[in-house]
């Protein structure tokens, strides 16, 4: 069964969430901040943001923290295959309560397969690498969701970490087409200036202009304005009620232009974001 296909407990929608927050495990204070921030998705890090020397203590308190009643479903990321903590980020994410697993520098669709069928969870695979780029139609085949790693892409791709998007936006348009290609949801990547509101909203907006359906947060101030850039305007909703409200079964003409039932599930879609 293709990983889009399932369903984990909390019956979640990839599809509705905008906001992945991303958070060390060996954080408390983060995880306590986090349960109440109101992001979509919580993903308890084991890999890049925490130490090595903490990496044993960090695993432990991300599969007690996954036990806890969750007011939104969560997700721990592992490390990598090839790294000493793999396996026991592994084996302890699957007998956790987590709603989810996160694979990063995803570049094998067997690889993802096998986490999936081990963990016995549906796994987000994060594309971050020119092969994982190249790799990800037959990933998307075996995740429920890809989730571009802007920064280690551009660290892959040898640019500049402050490079602009432009370099990466050829990459970023062919994880979204993997993802709708295999119809799982696709998030975008991180935005690192904590103190730029202004430039976060304008990438979470080109971001939504690129296709994806949310973001991946480094901090809960960034909740609020990934909701605003992920949701439909006032002039979306209203048009895409009209749309849906004058099909009638075929195609026909809307005010200047012509629809077909395409059009309709699209403003369907419109409506359903902005409901949730």
């Amino acid at each position: 069964m293709k990983q889009a296909e399932v369903k984990n407990d909390r019956g979640t929608d990839l599809f509705a969430a905008r906001s992945l927050l991303f958070l060390p495990a060996s954080n408390p204070r983060a995880i306590a901040k986090a349960f109440g921030a109101g992001a979509d998705l919580v993903i308890l890090d084991l890999e890049d943001s925490v130490r090595p020397e903490d990496k044993s203590a960090a695993r432990a308190r991300a599969v007690d923290a996954a036990a806890t009643s969750w007011p939104m479903p969560v997700a721990i990321r592992i490390n990598g295959v090839g790294t000493q903590w793999h396996s026991l980020d592994l084996d302890a994410a699957a007998r956790s309560n987590a709603d989810f697993l996160v694979v990063p520098r995803a570049i094998s669709a067997h690889l993802i397969h096998e986490i999936a069928e081990t963990a016995s969870k549906p796994v987000l695979a994060m594309i971050e690498t020119a092969a994982g780029v190249l790799a990800a139609p037959e990933i998307a085949s075996e995740a429920a969701g890809l989730i571009a790693g802007t920064n280690d892409l551009r660290a892959d791709l040898r640019l500049p970490l402050d490079s602009t998007r432009e370099p990466i936006s050829a990459s970023l348009q062919l994880i979204v087409l993997a993802a709708r290609a295999a119809g799982v949801a696709v998030f975008d990547g991180v935005f690192n200036r904590l103190d730029d509101a202004d430039g976060f909203l304008r990438e979470a907006e080109e971001g939504r202009r690129l296709g994806f359906d949310g973001k991946s947060l480094i901090h809960p101030n960034q909740i609020t304005p990934c909701h605003q850039a992920f949701a439909p305007s006032a002039a979306e909703v209203e048009r895409a009620r009209a749309l849906v409200d004058a099909f009638n079964g075929g195609a026909e003409r809307f005010g200047n232009e012509m629809i077909e039932r395409m059009h309709v599930e699209a403003a369907q879609r419109v409506l359903g974001r902005a409901s949730s």
